[in-house]
């Protein structure tokens, strides 16, 4: 039985340097297609949360015109404290925007959001959206000022 497996292991050679070197080529190929697409995937699930963030800011602020009909504009600034903001009993947190405005033409809906913010690496300064653009997702970022 040892001569048998001494036979056999003697017939069984290793991989040679050329096929180590052409799978680390291919493994680098890989990583090379693969690490940029996978670093947008990131990049645009920030900018669909940034979006999400300004869906919920209108919803709140939808809930804040039917209570307080005589209000055309609501706001933040960014700056003030907790207990000043007048959606503070509609929204427990603003996500990734810095600041937003929404205003309202007639009835209790509001009709366009301006909102700055930060989705990952980019800076969206002064987006101004209607709920239908809000709707359509990432697209309603495009025509925004943004800082690299």
């Amino acid at each position: 039985m040892k001569k048998f497996l001494q036979k056999k292991l003697k017939d069984q050679k290793g991989m040679t340097l050329i096929e180590l070197l052409a799978v680390i080529v291919i493994i680098a190929i890989i990583a090379a297609i693969a690490i940029p697409a996978i670093s947008n995937l990131i990049q645009n699930s920030r900018e669909d949360a940034l979006v999400a963030d300004a869906q919920n800011v209108l919803s709140a602020a939808t809930l804040y015109f039917a209570e307080n009909g005589d209000e055309t504009e609501v706001g933040w600034d960014g700056t003030t404290t907790a207990g000043s903001n007048e959606l503070e009993d509609y929204l427990e947190d603003t996500g990734n925007i810095t600041e937003f405005s929404v205003a309202k033409d007639n009835g209790t809906t509001p009709t366009t959001i301006t909102f700055s913010g930060d989705a990952g690496s980019e800076t969206f300064s002064d987006v101004s959206a209607t709920k239908v653009e809000l709707d359509a997702g990432r697209s309603s970022l495009g025509d925004a000022d943004t800082a690299d």
